[in-house]
């Protein structure tokens, strides 16, 4: 106890991870985590120490190290709605190289992916694999460890068919989505959700909870279903259809490019965008002068998506910008 109320008295920080960490192994780590429960996952380990204060001092001086370290790679998010997501990822990711295993995120959002890979891919000493179960998947697992504990892909997406006769009563992605989660499971642990009409959808989800799903899952809205767990290779995705085309603007704002591109006037997209109706790689947005940059993705409600693909600047200092319209 002397030597706990050392290093916790020189750095209250480590006590509140200490706290934080005790409390949650006893409330057991690996529970299913059927509601909002994430795992926390520490970074460093904590040794007996050789002198109460020689080890309070490098106690904190490692985990304000690696803190420091983190802080500085997130610093480069471009998406600032992320970045807390992404300082987990790296976390985990710290957590799995230092002790040579292979870890696993919950499924994530586009934003936090993208922007996790960048930063991992900036790190030696760790491998990271995306997995969404299919091809242009929008939600998706990654897994990080070491190189040579990181090997191949690992299991870590099954795929769900929910089928019913939804020929006089369509359910949305909204509905389907609510039904899996209806029966307790957190948001994290579903993908992409794939509608197929009249024959109801294919879910991802983590493997630990397919059973789980196939045996609860039995109504979505008021259509009865029969669930069952498929191969990945089952899944009927198609790729999505788009069109091509360029304009010229003298500006790289949303409300200029956008509207071009969903071909409705300058003033109406401003409107959606006050209505938050419109998003930029999936986070809305509030203000018409946000900037686009080759890579977004737009997507307005009700209108389908937007991506902005090669911009040059023209002789006359205007912006010529590709935009791919998914159909």
């Amino acid at each position: 106890m002397a030597v706990f109320s050392a290093f916790t008295t020189t750095c209250p920080w480590v006590a509140t991870t200490l706290r934080r960490r005790s409390f949650q192994v006893a409330t057991s780590i690996y529970s299913l985590n059927l509601r909002s429960y994430t795992p926390y996952y520490p970074f460093f380990s904590l040794r007996p120490p050789a002198t109460a204060t020689h080890s309070a001092a490098g106690i904190c001086h490692l985990a304000q190290a690696v803190r420091g370290e983190v802080d500085g790679l997130v610093k480069g998010v471009v998406d600032r709605s992320v970045v807390e997501d992404v300082k987990r990822v790296l976390e985990l990711a710290t957590r799995a190289a230092s002790r040579r295993e292979v870890l696993h995120t919950n499924f994530l959002t586009p934003p936090t992916s993208k922007e996790s890979l960048l930063v991992l891919q900036k790190l030696a000493d760790i491998k990271a694999v995306a997995q969404g179960g299919y091809p242009e998947a929008e939600r998706c697992r990654i897994s990080v460890g070491h190189p040579e504990a990181l090997t191949n892909d690992p299991d870590v997406v099954a795929a769900l068919s929910v089928t019913g006769n939804f020929g006089f009563q369509p359910c949305s992605h909204g509905d389907f989505l609510g039904a899996i989660l209806g029966t307790g499971i957190a948001r994290e642990k579903v993908g992409d959700i794939i509608l197929q009409g009249e024959k109801g959808a294919q879910v991802i989800i983590v493997p630990e909870l397919a059973d789980f799903v196939v045996s609860t899952l039995d109504k979505v809205g008021n259509v009865s279903v029969s669930c069952t767990r498929i191969p990945l290779l089952a899944i009927e995705y198609e790729p999505p259809r788009t069109k091509t085309f360029k304009t010229v603007e003298t500006s790289l704002r949303v409300d200029a490019v956008a509207s071009a591109g969903y071909k409705i006037s300058r003033s109406k997209l401003a409107n959606l965008i006050s209505s938050k109706d419109v998003r930029v790689n999936w986070t809305t947005i509030t203000k018409s002068n946000t900037t686009l940059k080759a890579g977004d993705i737009v997507s307005v409600s009700g209108l389908g998506r937007l991506k902005i693909g090669e911009i040059n600047t023209t002789r006359k200092g205007k912006f010529a910008v590709e935009l791919i319209r998914y159909l």
